[in-house]
């Protein structure tokens, strides 16, 4: 609240303001008034000063208010043997059934939260915080795998078999690949084995990104890696985006015209499918996020210069015929990083830093 002397020295500058031309809008926002304020000011006594009450209020015990013993009777009941293990919307009803009011819902909820025993109160484990998958970047290939299983139809209803698949995050080149009939730890763990072996990875050079499933998680495959020397990083529990890239390669795969209208008959058709897709999709498919180049020109390190090559051929289109072109040819860039999970702060400094490139 302002002084009168304040109301009147402000009412003052307002009104000048007003004559040399300005508007009250204006003026009043230049010294922190709303207009309807300024206009009540005008309408009453300034000398009177500010008629609106000072805020104080002197608190008033309300009438109503549980007692101290009234509050212990209630809290005896809520943690009694009986309703221990209940929230107050099953206590209230089970004591309404047998003729007894202790309190309302809302009053037992209040005195568990003054009392710091609003919380978890049945026996299974209480649902726990899952914090965001450590941010991962690859700037090669070889350096972060991601990896999931996916369902493929079998002719037995309620049976199917067990696509394994690893993929490379930065080319995502997929780079080992096996069709069970089971979902193991120990199986994915020899696949995981077999992969390092071939792709020549050493200890402390990769690192493997899967979801919370039972192989992923089972104790053969937490051997093998560290064995293997890979690190491992796992999505949230039911957070499919935490681990985007390989769900988007099974969709790819999946909604190909090659997958066959009928399940398969067996294992051995299923992995001659699975064959011929992954030879499709590693040497011809044009993945639009890695600059429309194959994942196998990627991963050998081919995409460069097939980039700069397709920027020569639109520079040259573009200098026969300027008048086809409105503004620049088109850009094939190269993409140096590919980041798995990264943290916001992250992304907007990438940003920024390719806007001043």
């Amino acid at each position: 609240m302002r002084s009168v002397q304040q109301r009147q020295k402000l009412l003052d500058l307002i009104t000048q303001a007003c004559a040399d031309g300005a508007g009250r809008d204006v003026a009043c926002r230049q010294v922190g008034l709303s207009c309807r304020s300024v206009q009540r000011w005008q309408r009453t006594d300034a000398a009177a000063g500010d008629q609106r009450p000072s805020g104080k209020r002197r608190y008033v015990r309300p009438a109503n208010r549980l007692r101290e013993d009234e509050r212990q009777a209630v809290m005896a009941t809520l943690n009694s043997e009986a309703f221990k293990d209940l929230p107050p919307s099953q206590i209230v009803p089970r004591l309404a059934d047998t003729g007894v009011y202790v309190a309302s819902e809302s009053t037992m909820y209040r005195i568990f939260r003054q009392q710091g025993q609003l919380a978890h109160r049945r026996s299974e484990r209480a649902a726990q915080k899952r914090s965001r998958p450590r941010a991962l970047a690859a700037t090669g290939p070889d350096q972060v795998f991601c990896w999931d299983i996916t369902y493929l139809p079998t002719q037995v209803r309620g049976q199917h078999f067990y696509l394994y698949l690893f993929e490379d995050l930065f080319s995502r080149k997929i780079v080992g690949w096996q069709v069970f009939d089971c979902e193991s730890a120990a199986l994915a763990g020899q696949l995981l084995s077999d992969i390092c072996l071939r792709q020549g990875i050493v200890p402390g050079q990769l690192t493997v990104h899967s979801d919370n499933g039972a192989p992923m998680r089972g104790e053969t495959m937490l051997a093998t890696m560290q064995r293997l020397g890979v690190a491992h990083t796992r999505s949230r529990p039911s957070v499919s985006n935490d681990n985007p890239y390989i769900e988007s390669a099974f969709r790819t795969l999946k909604y190909r015209p090659e997958l066959p209208v009928k399940p398969f008959e067996n294992l051995l058709a299923a992995r001659r499918w699975v064959t011929e897709l992954v030879h499709w999709y590693n040497q011809e498919h044009r993945h639009s996020a890695i600059g429309f180049v194959t994942p196998a020109q990627r991963h050998g390190g081919l995409d460069r210069a097939l980039l700069e090559k397709r920027s020569l051929v639109y520079e040259q289109a573009r200098q026969e015929n300027p008048q086809r072109w409105s503004g620049q040819a088109r850009q094939w860039t190269h993409v140096d990083v590919v980041h798995l999970n990264p943290k916001t702060p992250q992304i907007k400094e990438l940003q920024n830093t390719q806007k001043v490139a």
